[in-house]
């Protein structure tokens, strides 16, 4: 791996929720050389095959150039950012003066990569009086988070590197990473006869591959697996009782309803070999360490909340706590999720969760003719229009709001149903960062320099939200003056102006990150003016883990702020001790609170609940967006990045194969109740009967060189329902989708002229 150095540049990956660094060199605007960046904090070198190709995102055909705006006939045209700002500013403070400010609702917040940008959207909506908002973590994590919110408070991280036992559920780490370093811990792992892996999985990933224990499950049957482990470690007495009575509430509630679980017929349902569930739980609860990671496998299918109660069960009931290798609660740079934000949604009461609404309920909240229907949408870095379930109904919905703006680096398939189209620089041509600061003890944040100047024509977000801001005329700019002087004089004088300034005007701190954008940003150095946000984050992270930010190395505040700018490769930001777990638990007594009635009903219930959800229409599981070696949500358009799996095929069993009779290579249509459409079949062993997987990322429109457009595979959420989703959080069932599949007949087969394959 290569050091940063004159002809290499510091950045990161922007591919998953790791974003590894790298080190790129840049030659005539392109990505020309990209290697894992060894002096990165976090990643240390490593990255998968995907950064190697960044340059088909940084210098696609379909990047945008100029602020479009839409024509009555539906074509756009381009016009002068000062008059996008203008109109786009009057357009919505219209609607809030009209309808409430409580009508515009904002999407968005940040791709995989560019979290930054979405810290000065704040502002905007504040100021109109907007609170509404959904994004990607609405349709994967809200379930997870409030079962979290409940139990400690926060969120947790397992220290895989050190786990004697790994559990990954409906998790295939080796494709999706999510932790640093991922394919290196997993190969450590599997060569040590110390340790275990554990996958719960329908799917032989290429984690399951290289599992001790693979249990493979029936598709949406997860529950009855994790309710059986649970009942295993409870039955047979493998739990950890002193632990349990120092540091955690509600656990005889519990253990009474873990007591009653038929294990052996909870293993029949779910297809796993009882003996098998019962080795796994022992070697759990027998473990020196143990640490679990749940994904999109059981938070998009049927009981997701249910099951992020349930696996937390095994490493709680088991002690895997504050300790070397186990569960740990981390520290946090900006919150992914907003405290407190808890409530409904103005028209259909579906729950909010973090602040966050369902995606799912989105096209309901604007489809009516309810009085607090949404009137505006403002979308950045997010396309809804292709992520959210059911795309038809959320282009219908769209279609109806009176403003809809969109931020983005390229004409996505949510930008053309919009009345504006701002174009942002690149996540390469301004300064980013993520909040994906998730790791225990050592935790990392990377402010990521720009590698080369933005597009023409092109703005960072930052400048987009604070020229909206100007615009509305919220805050007088003489009341910035003293701050900007202060700025100018260093941080010790800005940081003394801005308390006095916020004593002064509370009201400044209702919109700080245009406030430090507008009076640090300038006096940073050249590049970094977006930057000014992470000022007062980093005097919070100060101020909320004093000790662990002192054993980072930064005095205070300013010390953090200043290596953040400084550190091309990033930086540790703290440093926990393992008995900090306990005090990062929210609640007064610093334990857990492992009872929730809603949780435990549905516990009980399960011996009555159905297991399947397909019928004689539609018979087979489709998992609509797998995540395999080329795909990366809807970030790289380009499809020419993709050597292998280039039209994203539909993967079947064996054995439907042979009953349906398709052929590798051959074509299949598969329809479910939303939707139809066809797709290149791949036989393939790793698939149940019964259970077939399309990838996520494809159903892109992309223009060719010769100006044509080109749409690869298939769009997974055409075939998804908006309805089928989770009770508790609504988050999308997108991996339990009921199908049918049927074989293409080509045209020649058809004519007679070659045989018809069976």
């Amino acid at each position: 791996m290569t050091e940063p150095t004159a002809d290499w540049q510091a950045s990161a990956c922007i591919l998953c929720e790791c974003n590894c660094g790298i080190v790129v060199q840049v030659q005539d605007r392109r990505l020309a050389r990209i290697r894992g960046d060894k002096q990165h904090p976090a990643s240390r070198g490593y990255t998968c095959n995907k950064a190697l190709r960044l340059d088909h995102y940084q210098n696609s055909r379909n990047r945008l150039t100029s602020p479009m705006r839409r024509r009555p006939d539906g074509t756009y045209e381009e016009i002068d950012w000062d008059t996008a700002i203008a109109e786009i500013a009057a357009g919505l403070q219209a609607i809030a003066t009209t309808h409430g400010g409580d009508k515009i609702m904002y999407y968005g917040g940040g791709g995989q990569g560019n979290h930054l940008g979405g810290a000065y959207s704040g502002a905007v909506l504040k100021a109109l009086g907007s609170h509404h908002r959904s994004n990607a973590l609405a349709q994967e994590k809200t379930g997870e988070h409030w079962v979290d919110a409940h139990f400690y408070g926060g969120h947790t991280r397992g220290e895989f590197e050190h786990a004697e036992v790994s559990v990954f559920v409906g998790k295939n780490p080796w494709m999706s990473q999510s932790f640093p370093r991922a394919r290196v811990v997993l190969n450590e792992i599997s060569k040590d006869p110390a340790r275990s892996m554990v996958v719960i999985d329908p799917v032989v990933t290429d984690t399951a591959k290289m599992a001790d224990f693979h249990l493979r499950v029936r598709p949406g049957t997860d529950a009855w697996c994790l309710a059986a482990l649970a009942g295993v470690l409870v039955q047979e007495k493998l739990c950890d009782e002193d632990f349990l009575a120092q540091h955690v509430n509600g656990v005889d509630a519990v253990r009474e309803v873990l007591a009653e679980v038929p294990v052996g017929e909870y293993a029949r349902r779910c297809g796993v070999d009882e003996d098998l569930v019962r080795a796994v739980a022992r070697r759990i609860g027998t473990a020196g360490s143990v640490a679990v990671f749940e994904d999109l496998g059981v938070q998009q299918s049927p009981n997701s909340t249910l099951c992020s109660y349930l696996n937390k069960m095994l490493w709680i009931l088991t002690g895997n706590f504050g300790k070397r290798g186990a569960q740990h609660l981390h520290s946090s740079f900006a919150p992914l999720f907003r405290p407190g934000g808890v409530g409904r949604t103005p028209v259909t009461g579906a729950p909010i969760i973090g602040g966050l609404m369902p995606s799912n309920v989105v096209p309901e909240e604007i489809l009516t003719d309810h009085p607090d229907r949404f009137r505006a949408l403002i979308v950045e870095s997010s396309n809804p229009a292709h992520s959210v379930a059911d795309s038809g109904a959320v282009a219908r919905a769209f279609a109806e709001l009176e403003l809809l703006v969109v931020i983005d680096v390229a004409m996505t398939e949510t930008a053309r149903l919009a009345h504006y189209v701002l174009p942002a620089a690149s996540q390469f041509e301004k300064v980013e960062a993520t909040f994906f600061n998730l790791e225990f003890p050592h935790n990392t944040f990377h402010l990521r320099h720009r590698l080369m100047e933005p597009l023409p024509g092109t703005l960072p977000e930052p400048e987009i939200w604070a020229r909206l801001m100007r615009a509305l005329g919220v805050v007088d700019d003489a009341e910035l003056t003293p701050l900007r002087r202060a700025a100018a004089q260093g941080l010790p004088a800005f940081t003394e102006a801005f308390l006095a300034a916020v004593g002064a005007n509370p009201g400044l701190g209702k919109v700080l990150p245009f406030v430090l954008y507008e009076t640090l940003g300038p006096s940073l150095p050249e590049g970094l003016s977006g930057a000014a946000a992470l000022w007062g984050l980093a005097q919070k992270a100060a101020m909320t883990y004093p000790e662990a930010v002192r054993r980072a190395g930064h005095a205070d505040g300013n010390a953090l702020f200043e290596a953040i700018l400084t550190e091309r490769s990033g930086v540790t930001f703290t440093v926990h001790e393992y008995e900090d777990d306990f005090a990062l638990i929210a609640h007064p007594d610093r334990r857990i609170a492992l009872e929730m009635p809603e949780m435990l009903a549905d516990i009980r219930a399960l011996v009555d609940t159905p297991a399947g959800r397909t019928d004689a229409e539609f018979p087979i599981v489709l998992s609509a967006g797998e995540r395999r070696a080329f795909t990366a949500n809807d970030i790289i358009r380009d499809p020419s990045w993709r050597t292998r799996d280039t039209d994203g095929a539909l993967r079947v069993s064996v054995e439907d194969a042979a009953s349906l009779g398709l052929v590798d290579g051959g074509r299949a249509r598969i329809t479910t109740a939303a939707g139809s459409a066809e797709a290149t079949v791949e036989v393939t062993a790793a698939m149940l009967p019964g259970h077939a997987a399309l990838p996520n990322g494809y159903g892109l429109d992309f223009a060719d060189a010769d100006g044509g457009a080109e749409v690869p595979g298939v769009a997974p959420n055409a075939l998804t329902s908006s309805t089928w989703r989770d009770a508790y959080a609504g988050t999308p069932w997108h991996k339990h989708v009921p199908a049918r599949i049927e074989k293409v007949v080509e045209k020649a087969e058809a004519a007679g002229r070659v045989p018809a394959m069976s």
